[in-house]
């Protein structure tokens, strides 16, 4: 069975760090997109931070210099470092992949289950 497995979230204050992990099993990461999302109580999901197969990646503006994205191919893991934390970062965290290489994600890839990050003032 493909899944993903998010892990790392918590509460943080202002300020700090925070390593959020994204582990796969049934798939490997290569040749696919992977990116980090987030959804916030009362709004849409959006992309944090998207990689494509060809190195290119997506990153949204309010996280830029703060936040970036890494992946260990002998632990089949990705990761988001988060640094630098804001109260408007505080969401649920989820990560995904698709296996056909496209930054569009949809409901038809794979997601992993969500991970809370609560950043306090």
């Amino acid at each position: 069975d493909v899944q993903l497995q998010a892990s790392g979230g918590g509460l943080v204050q202002a300020g700090g760090s925070l390593r959020l992990s994204c582990a796969a099993s049934g798939f490997t990461f290569d040749d696919h997109a992977i990116g980090w999302f987030r959804q916030a109580p009362g709004k849409e999901r959006e992309g944090v931070y998207i990689s494509a197969p060809d190195g290119s990646l997506h990153i949204e503006d309010s996280v830029k210099g703060r936040f970036t994205i890494a992946s260990d191919n002998a632990k089949n893991t990705m990761y988001l470092q988060m640094n630098s934390l804001k109260p408007e970062d505080t969401a649920v965290y989820y990560c995904a992949a698709d296996p056909t290489g496209s930054v569009y994600f949809t409901e038809d890839d794979y997601w992993g289950q969500g991970t809370q990050v609560t950043v306090s003032s």
